[in-house]
């Protein structure tokens, strides 16, 4: 993307990499962190004298915190005429998104980073020796680097990363409340997402609940999974799924302290669920593709866990965590695809199991296949 535009946003949760993965890829780009005060006051002071000493070729971490240079970069990279000229990155994506659409629409690539996928561990030899570990552990870069166990990573990095950007980006009166929510989102985990039943949980109101969630999502915690539209002549389902990004952080908020717990645990084939999806998130968002990702559901309780639509194309698949293959996982499968009008090829079932399967109703998928 450097040699197609001017200006480069790598965005995605905090402690995704972004910076390491920055300064090794461009070693010949001059860094600068916007975190360093004293530089952040240069650049919110003397925007053009900032300018000046990084002109070109420049990484620019945690540029949220000098919104107003954004309008210097756009005429200092109109006026220049160049691509690569800048590499800018941050955690805090809605206050990135703001300046990028009121200076640098058009000028900008924006690309997201997440924390390791299983694919990244496997050829780094790191991925964890069984599932349950696999989904406990999640993928955040440090745990791995400095060889923690999630109970020491992911309580800390609640309070220090999002709290912090909880008191940024949104005036929260009751953090302890904050937190409350989160955990709440975590216990629905796979679930349709009824925003009144969270907020009357919680103790607030349905609007502060949508404030909240929102805020959630910018900040890489949660994603909702929207429903498919195609309605084959039923009523649909039209609420979201809630699912989180990290099943790591997920299993930190429902107080999960072993990766044994998840072998019994009520919420097992939400977090499985979660994880492969998030798997499908990870492929796309390292492709510098946007997710083309859905759910279908009907008013009877028919459902497929997710669909992925490519070239206009949906293939269907079901999410089950159960490690012994069962011909009833393909039943809502064999449902959707006779009212879709997909054939087999376009039906699948990913279990938790590892042996090698064939039906005549789908294509049967182990976590290796994906």
């Amino acid at each position: 993307m450097v040699s197609l535009y001017p200006i480069v946003l790598l965005t995605g949760p905090r402690q995704s990499g972004k910076s390491t993965l920055l300064r090794n890829i461009f070693p010949d780009y001059k860094y600068v962190s916007l975190e360093d005060l004293d530089i952040r006051t240069n650049a919110i002071d003397d925007p053009r004298g900032f300018l000046d000493v990084y002109s070109d070729k420049v990484i620019i971490d945690e540029a949220q915190y000098a919104p107003d240079l954004f309008s210097y970069l756009q005429t200092r990279v109109d006026s220049a005429h160049k691509e690569g000229m800048y590499i800018l990155s941050g955690s805090q994506n809605f206050l990135l998104m703001q300046q990028i659409s009121q200076s640098l629409a058009g000028r900008v690539a924006i690309l997201e980073l997440f924390p390791f996928s299983r694919n990244e561990l496997l050829a780094a030899q790191l991925l964890p020796p069984s599932i349950e570990k696999e989904i406990f552990y999640g993928g955040y870069p440090r745990l791995y680097d400095k060889k923690m166990q999630p109970v020491e990573y992911y309580p800390y990095y609640i309070r220090t990363y999002v709290e912090r950007d909880v008191r940024q980006l949104k005036n929260v009166a009751d953090l302890s409340l904050f937190v409350k929510f989160i955990k709440l989102c975590a216990g629905r985990i796979g679930q349709i997402l009824n925003l009144s039943s969270l907020a009357n949980d919680c103790g607030i109101s349905a609007s502060t609940a949508q404030s909240w969630l929102s805020l959630l999502e910018t900040s890489y915690i949660v994603y909702l999974l929207h429903p498919d539209y195609n309605n084959f002549s039923k009523r649909l389902i039209k609420s979201p799924k809630l699912y989180f990004h990290d099943t790591g952080l997920a299993c930190s908020l429902l107080e999960i302290s072993q990766a044994k717990q998840l072998e019994t645990h009520y919420l097992r084939g939400g977090l499985f669920e979660n994880y492969v999806i998030s798997l499908f998130l990870k492929k796309a968002y390292n492709k510098g593709e946007e997710p083309r990702l859905s759910f279908w559901r009907d008013n009877k309780g028919n459902e497929i866990d997710l669909i992925q639509n490519n070239a206009g194309q949906q293939v269907a698949f079901e999410i089950k965590s159960a490690k012994t293959y069962s011909t009833d996982f393909a039943k809502g499968l064999r449902y959707w695809s006779k009212l879709s009008g997909n054939t087999a090829e376009k039906c699948n079932v990913v279990y938790a199991g590892n042996e090698k399967l064939t039906s005549p109703d789908c294509n049967v998928l182990t976590l290796n296949d994906l």
